[in-house]
């Protein structure tokens, strides 16, 4: 399959593969970048707020989760707004931009002194991430060819879901062993590695000519868009309520050292790295059905994560299938909204990204708030609880409301049909008798 910058050419399959893999890589780096800060949550407490560490660790671990927060933030504005002025650009262009951005923000996090610059430096560095898996999913998508939307998917999204079991756990040691920041420094690194394999292996590819920022943002308009934004942005914030604040849950509630924080998250890491590529050949097969199969299943391992979290053994269990469950349903959203996003497909393939990190942004709110009451760390398991039970009834009206407006669609269209019919039949008995 193919495209250059001269036209259409075939790419031999070692090249698809090494462009597949660039852009893997890149999701590789968003998914450290995003998902670092979970297991130095308390490190960044401890650096950036010491006076509140000092007198309350549960209340400066909540604040700190604001810098989750402000990255999720950043994701949630700049998914749609670049992927809305983007999309005529060339595809491999604006991934390039996009990772540059990226690096700039990161070594920033790394390096500015304050809590509020490193909130603000978090925040940009998370305004390209959702652009760069919407468009990377669509380079992705060309390059499988037809009927593999969600495995072009899944592909692109598991480099963020391999980061988590190699890559945030590897970078997790490093800020416990040396600094936070050094750990900022090295994800910065990964991300100047996917720069370099973007530019040399990824084809050129032309954006949508066609499309313009009107017909973009007219996916605003269609409501079964804003359903599949709600039910990522609700049904997934269950899962960060609890991936947020899994280090003090771990150290905390389950007793073990923080030492094996890194492990907790390579178990989260391995359940979302099973569970995208499963959901990516599930979202290809029957969407709807695998959805609210996938959220079944989260809402059942939170329960046991709740039951027993006071259990190694519980918590590991739980931790991997939350992960799997959780990260099953991501490429689904995504083929959902193209589905149902029209001809405004590059927003579409971006808007997944602020949908879920909407999600990650009121995951740690929620948490933190009831942290900061006092009702303890098993409280985030909880509040996860009642996030995807939402999720799952947002998801069960979408699909209800769909298909009741197709079925009157259908009879509009029968009814129509019948009456051209009659008019026809009246037309011609009227012929027929004034040919008489």
């Amino acid at each position: 399959m193919t495209a250059t910058s001269s036209g259409p050419a075939q790419l031999t399959p070692a090249r698809i593969r090494l462009a597949l893999l660039a852009l893997t890589l890149g999701g590789f780096g968003i998914g450290c970048t995003e998902f670092v800060a979970m297991g130095l949550l308390p490190d960044l407490a401890r650096d950036l707020l010491p006076g509140l560490f000092a007198q309350s660790a549960e209340q400066a671990n909540g604040q700190a989760g604001l810098l989750i927060t402000a990255y999720a933030a950043g994701v949630v504005v700049g998914a749609p707004t670049i992927a809305a002025v983007a999309a005529r650009w060339p595809r491999k262009v604006v991934l390039m931009v996009l990772l540059g951005t990226i690096i700039l923000g990161t070594v920033a996090s790394a390096l500015l002194p304050t809590f509020g610059l490193v909130l603000l430096a978090r925040f940009v560095s998370a305004l390209p991430h959702g652009a760069y898996f919407g468009i990377a999913s669509l380079v992705a998508a060309s390059l499988l060819g037809p009927n593999k939307r969600g495995q072009g998917v899944a592909l692109v999204l598991g480099g963020l879901t391999v980061a988590n079991v190699v890559g945030v756990p590897f970078v997790t040691w490093i800020g416990q062993n040396s600094s936070w920041r050094v750990s900022y420094l090295v994800v910065a690194a990964i991300f100047v590695l996917a720069l370099v394999a973007v530019t040399l292996t990824v084809p050129n590819q032309p954006g949508d000519r066609t499309a313009t920022m009107r017909n973009e943002l007219s996916a605003f308009g269609r409501p079964q868009v804003w359903f599949a934004i709600a039910i990522g942005a609700i049904g997934f914030g269950g899962f960060f309520c609890v991936y947020t604040y899994v280090s003090p849950i771990l150290t905390t509630i389950t007793g073990l050292p923080e030492s094996v924080v890194p492990w907790a998250l390579v178990v989260v890491g391995i359940g979302m790295t099973v569970g995208n590529l499963l959901g990516g050949r599930a979202a290809d097969r029957n969407l709807k059905r695998s959805m609210l199969l996938c959220f079944g299943l989260l809402l059942v391992t939170l329960f046991e994560l709740l039951l027993f979290v006071w259990s190694p053994v519980g918590l590991f269990v739980g931790l991997f299938f939350v992960g799997a469950a959780a990260a099953s349903i991501s490429p689904m959203i995504q083929t959902r909204l193209m589905d149902v996003a029209g001809n405004s497909q590059s927003i579409a393939a971006a808007l997944n990204h602020s949908a879920l990190n909407f999600g990650n942004a009121l995951g740690p709110i929620v948490g933190g708030v009831a942290l900061s009451i006092g009702l303890g760390y098993v409280a985030p398991i909880g509040a996860g609880i009642v996030l995807t039970v939402l999720g799952i009834l947002i998801a069960a009206t979408s699909f209800t409301v769909e298909r009741l407006s197709r079925r009157r669609r259908a009879e509009a269209e029968a009814a129509a049909e019948e009456a051209a019919q009659s008019r026809r039949l009246a037309s011609t008995v009227a012929s027929a008798g004034f040919v008489k």
